[in-house]
């Protein structure tokens, strides 16, 4: 079997890719580059230069000539790797008639843990959209402690230390009171805080025992991620960010984090990804994949999520049931109880939709910022 070229498929909001063999065979990937899609075809492009013509089986060799052969690298040059990666894999289970997840070890587990995004912003509404999740089935939801996407520009009144920071445990407490205690929240703090209010806020929800405080600062000093995770019992998680394997083992020597969010689609595919999790498991660390995108990363991330030992659970993107996304793969998702089963169809499990650039043209993400009154510039 040989690869004979790479179909690259903007819909919506994400960059797919069909890689195509001449046995007729082909796998579905996709890229993690959020608003640099474009770019990302750039490299998909010099990368099917070097792909046509070889044998798609030998994945972890590709894998390394793609990243090896790169003198600078970074998030688009990942992303694209990240893209074919998934599809040789995806290649591969189909030619042997398997899921992927028989190809990294076997199934672990049937069914992946899950929760969705609140995407309110007021401590009432939170706990609103909480309580409706748990009655849908789930038993976890991720809390935007710091983000409000409707507002592009920071209130004035969010400058003020403990005005800010009594908000945030403002949300933190209504929703907990909403749930009672059979029920997970997650505190997204999506890198927007410093040292000191992040450590502040941590201490202040700690008696409302969130499952975990995922990027209470920005993740790029791991030193000072360590002194936030050193001064709260609340579990750090983070790495949705990181590019390389090297970054997540220089994170866990540092003790900085007991949660571990490699992103398949940004961090260079399942090849990666597996080595993560396995440097995790060395360090009694989980895994929570980040999968912020379309239904090929869910896939890929329960491929993943099924395969390890060290799992504990799996963001479920809110647009592929809000923007109807399921439309987007010929078989959805089965979502029972907030767990979504794990498909035993070879490769990844899923097909996209013969229509799906119809049915969601393309339309790619922005590039943006938090603007504050003052006019500087925040984390979105």
């Amino acid at each position: 079997m040989k690869i004979t070229n790479i179909e690259i498929i903007p819909a919506g909001r994400y960059l797919f890719v069909k890689v195509h063999t001449d046995q007729g065979i082909h796998g579905v990937g996709e890229a993690g580059a959020w608003g640099f899609l474009d770019a990302t075809v750039g490299a998909l492009k010099k990368m099917e230069d070097y792909l046509i013509g070889k044998d798609p089986f030998q994945i972890e060799h590709h894998w390394n000539y793609l990243y090896r052969s790169m003198y600078f690298r970074g998030s688009v040059i990942m992303s694209a790797i990240a893209a074919v990666d998934i599809a040789l894999w995806d290649i591969k289970g189909k030619a042997l008639g398997v899921p992927v997840y028989d190809l990294l070890g076997g199934k672990c587990r049937d069914k992946v843990r899950s929760y969705e995004a609140v995407f309110e912003f007021t401590a009432e509404a939170m706990a609103k959209r909480c309580i409706e999740l748990k009655e849908k089935g789930f038993t976890a939801a991720r809390l935007m402690i710091t983000s409000d996407i409707s507002k592009p520009i920071v209130d004035r009144e969010m400058d003020i230390f403990v005005n800010k920071v009594e908000s945030y445990i403002n949300k933190v407490k209504a929703c907990r009171e909403a749930v009672g205690d059979k029920f997970d929240l997650v505190l997204e703090c999506h890198r927007s805080m410093n040292p000191n209010e992040a450590i502040t806020f941590a201490r202040g929800v700690e008696k409302y025992h969130p499952l975990f405080l995922e990027d209470p600062i920005p993740p790029d000093n791991m030193d000072v991620m360590y002194e936030v995770a050193s001064k709260t019992v609340i579990p750090v998680a983070t790495g949705e960010r990181f590019i390389n394997i090297q970054e997540f083992e220089m994170l866990l020597q540092r003790k900085a984090a007991r949660y571990v969010r490699p992103d398949v689609c940004a961090l260079g595919g399942l090849t990666p990804s597996k080595k993560v999790a396995a440097i995790a498991e060395a360090n009694y660390v989980t895994i929570v994949p980040h999968n912020p995108l379309g239904p090929v990363s869910t896939a890929a991330c329960m491929q993943l999520s099924a395969a390890v030992p060290n799992f504990t659970i799996l963001e479920f993107p809110s647009f592929y049931n809000g923007g109807k996304e399921s439309e987007m793969i010929k078989e959805a998702f089965i979502v029972e109880e907030g767990y979504i089963l794990i498909p035993d169809r070879p490769g990844i499990g899923i097909e996209l939709a013969d229509d799906i650039q119809e049915k969601f043209p393309p339309r790619q993400r922005s590039i943006s910022a938090l603007i504050s009154y003052d006019g500087a510039v925040y984390d979105v």
